[in-house]
């Protein structure tokens, strides 16, 4: 069991957003994910700590998008993305929450996500989101950085391969915090 402050922790979901949770992801269905952390969610709410979803989304144009020469740069598919591509599954926002949107993989740059958690007091983060390798690690490493305490729930995070799974899991987040499943947090008064 990992407890935690209810007063100085924050949930942090990532782009738990209906173009994101409807693709084929492992270990676990995009379903499943959101499922999960609904229930971590409301065990949140519950004890008055803070939860933050986080979304992805670009202008139509893509202007906002990151502009550096990779070997395989991010475009948005042909005829655009779908209408809904940026809005957060149903059920998963309630009014008591801090909505982020970001326009690359992580959720600390270029938001203000650093100054919301500092405002508040939060020391620790928990993290869950789709995908895990990318803007769930970008956003582990970016807190860790920030000097925030990490804690993955593993179980609600997903991605695009076993591999990449696993490795985030395995050898990445070890490093960066602690690794859980969501029904080892507790969260103290």
């Amino acid at each position: 069991m990992i407890s935690l402050p209810a007063s100085r922790t924050a949930l942090i979901l990532i782009d738990l957003q209906k173009g994101i949770v409807r693709r084929p992801v492992v270990p676990f269905t995009g379903e499943v994910v959101v499922e999960r952390s609904q229930k971590l969610a409301a065990r949140f709410r519950a004890a008055g700590s803070l939860v933050i979803l986080v979304n992805v989304a670009f202008a139509p144009d893509f202007a906002d998008a990151v502009r550096t020469e990779v070997d395989r740069p991010l475009s948005p598919p042909a005829g655009g993305f779908a209408p809904d591509w940026t809005e957060l599954v149903e059920g998963l926002a309630k009014p008591t929450d801090l909505l982020v949107t970001k326009r690359q993989w992580g959720a600390f740059y270029g938001t203000d996500l650093d100054l919301q958690l500092r405002r508040r007091g939060i020391e620790t983060v928990v993290l869950g989101g789709i995908a895990t390798n990318m803007g769930v690690e970008s956003t582990a490493r970016a807190a860790h950085e920030h000097g925030y305490g990490v804690v993955i729930a593993e179980d609600l995070t997903a991605t695009f391969s076993e591999a990449m799974q696993r490795f985030a899991c395995d050898h990445i987040f070890p490093m960066l915090g602690r690794v859980t499943t969501s029904d080892l947090i507790t969260l103290a008064a």
